[in-house]
């Protein structure tokens, strides 16, 4: 519950800080500030491309353009330095968590250090303005405590990491732990020389068109139930992503884990249709071959999966890595009605 308040909020906030920064776009642009209006619209491209906005964000191209945004801010901001307004500085007080939450630490380490030098440079140029010091001191003030709360973040997420096994919405084990258990699974497989099968499971996106994100999401703990009644104890389910899902099948064969699909996915099929929902399931299996690796069995299912869409949804395709002789001919996949 928690965690679910936590992305409610965050969304909310989201918004509002987009209207905001519209907001002081379009009134500096009609006051002819062009820099502060192009730095509010910068910034209103950060959150607008950002996941708490929208979760369908979370996928291709919108991570690279939330980064080419932000990219964008960060120039004008020191632009700002030189050509004015300085009260621009100000917006570098919330620069250092920005930056950490959207690139990985080490960037996120060398843009604070270049925006202390660029503003302690600038500071020193700046003779007509009287409190200047002061605004580096508060700079400096500023991201000593956001390197606290950094720490606080990150000693927080490892601390509760045991804690985040399943995915509290679908009740699923959270994708973190995806690749290490599909490891382990390999290697037991491998050791006992047992057969091993994984099922992508997927909501056909063309057919979701008609129902919107919240009709999908209240339908998705119903999903995460029917999957838990249908597996052995044994068997482990992940929510691999927002509309798809992987399942672990140790000691079954491809043959078996293609009947095990097309029950799951007939069964999910009428889950559906039971609750008014216009959507179809296909499903992409992949069984274990020698020299698999947990990414390589990953990337069999999800083109398995893939293949299915791509036919027209609402069936099951199962991966082969047999290759034929012919060149000319694609890669043999099999099929199930």
């Amino acid at each position: 519950m928690a965690q679910t308040a936590e992305k409610f909020l965050l969304t909310r906030l989201s918004r509002t800080s987009l209207a905001v920064f519209v907001a002081i776009a379009v009134l500096c642009a009609i006051l002819g500030e062009p820099l502060t209006a192009a730095s509010a619209a910068a910034a209103a491209g950060v959150i607008l491309s950002g996941r708490n906005f929208h979760p369908g964000r979370g996928t291709s191209p919108w991570p690279t353009l939330q980064k080419l945004f932000f990219a964008t801010l960060i120039l004008l901001l020191i632009t700002s330095f030189w050509t004015g307004p300085w009260a621009l500085s100000h917006w570098l007080y919330g620069l250092v968590l920005v930056a950490f939450a959207l690139v990985p630490r080490g960037i996120a380490t060398l843009i604070t250090v270049v925006i202390v030098v660029l503003a302690m440079a600038a500071a020193q140029w700046a003779e007509g303005i009287a409190d200047r010091h002061q605004m580096i001191s508060a700079l400096l003030l500023t991201i000593l405590l956001s390197a606290v709360l950094i720490f606080l973040r990150e000693y927080k997420t490892r601390q509760l990491a045991p804690l985040r096994r399943t995915d509290e919405l679908t009740q699923a084990a959270s994708r973190e732990y995806l690749s290490a258990d599909l490891h382990k699974e390999i290697q037991r497989s491998e050791r006992e020389g047992t057969d091993m099968s994984i099922i992508m499971i997927g909501l056909d996106a063309h057919a979701s068109d008609n129902d919107p994100d919240e009709d999908i999401r209240s339908i998705l703990p119903r999903i995460g139930r029917f999957l838990h009644s249908q597996l052995r104890d044994f068997d482990t389910y992940y929510r691999a992503a927002d509309l798809q899902f992987l399942v672990i099948l140790p000691g079954i064969a491809t043959h078996e884990a293609i009947t095990r699909a097309e029950t799951i996915r007939k069964g999910l099929g009428a889950l559906l249709e039971a609750h008014g929902m216009n959507l179809t399931v296909s499903t992409g299996i992949a069984g274990l071959n020698i020299g698999d690796d947990a990414d390589s069995l990953q990337q069999s299912a999800a083109n398995a999966l893939r293949r299915a869409q791509q036919q027209g949804g609402n069936r099951t395709q199962a991966y082969s890595a047999w290759k034929p002789t012919t060149p000319t001919q694609p890669r043999a996949e099999g099929s199930a009605p």
